[in-house]
């Protein structure tokens, strides 16, 4: 398995940690903040995660204190888009004159997009431009552009095709069945997971807190005490593995690059902190 083999320093293959993963977001951050600056341009860096407490829950909401403190997260859904909408980066672009603004789109992107490409598992063609900041930057920790590139594709294309596999799955929709009894019980009557999501508003305009906060909360009890949670996370584990062993190449390349880029990115880090 792509879990066991070992990178050409010998150190076992692995995910990287959380730590490491911000640290190769902010060197990447870093190397597209200067190409940019040598471009005439300015980039911020922004944080991996702007809004921290924001979560995914892609079949359940299972966790009945997070239900408490943000019940479908409407409330982090708005702070995500505030921070996309009006985040440093997008005011500068928004702020350039007309003329400035498409070379400075350019200058981040690339001026066509090709030159890059991966074939995803589902056989979708990903392209993209060469020769934009955002490719050097990536370039910078990662030599070999286009098998990374590769890599990450397939690798971004799992989680999608597993969570169809765990919805598809007759435990989950027995446990799903389960579930629906008790949402009844609770006074809510949805088939599944999905159906409440459908019944929500937009984040913009939301069901009143209290509202809101006690669909969550019944939903995450009920997926605990149906076993739906505990369903979902076992065939989501099944999901991952099978996937993993079917795309090995890419993934094990996956596991690599993000390895050995670690030294890289610090080095980038720790030399734009000397500065």
């Amino acid at each position: 398995m792509a879990h066991r083999t070992e990178s050409p320093a010998g150190e076992p293959l692995r995910e990287v940690t959380e730590p490491e993963a911000d640290l190769l977001h902010t060197a990447e951050q870093i190397l597209l903040r200067d190409c940019m600056r040598d471009r005439g341009f300015v980039y911020e860096p922004v944080p991996r995660q702007p809004v921290p407490d924001a979560r995914d829950f892609p079949y359940v909401v299972d966790d009945p204190e997070w239900a408490r403190r943000h019940g479908y997260g409407s409330d982090l859904d708005r702070k995500r888009e505030e921070i996309s909408t009006e985040g440093v980066n997008e005011r500068y672009f928004r702020s350039l004159p007309q003329e400035r603004r498409a070379p400075a789109i350019a200058a981040a992107n690339g001026s066509r997009p090709d030159g890059l490409s991966a074939r995803a598992p589902d056989g979708l063609k990903i392209s993209r431009s060469l020769d934009g900041c955002q490719s050097q930057a990536e370039r910078g920790l990662y030599p070999d552009l286009a098998a990374w590139f590769q890599a990450r594709v397939t690798v971004d294309s799992l989680p999608p095709l597993r969570g169809g596999q765990v919805i598809a799955d007759g435990e989950f929709r027995g446990a799903t069945r389960k579930w629906s009894a008790c949402m009844n019980a609770a006074g809510y009557a949805f088939q599944d997971p999905a159906a409440a999501r459908a019944a929500l508003p937009p984040p913009d305009r939301p069901f009143p807190r209290e509202r809101e906060v006690a669909m969550a909360v019944a939903e995450a009890g009920c997926a605990r005490s149906s076993g739906l949670a505990e369903t979902a996370a076992r065939l989501d584990r099944k999901y991952d593995t099978e996937l993993r062993e079917k795309y090995g190449h890419d993934v094990t390349a996956w596991l690599r690059f993000r390895l050995d880029a670690l030294p890289r990115a610090r080095a980038v880090v720790e030399a734009d902190a000397e500065r």
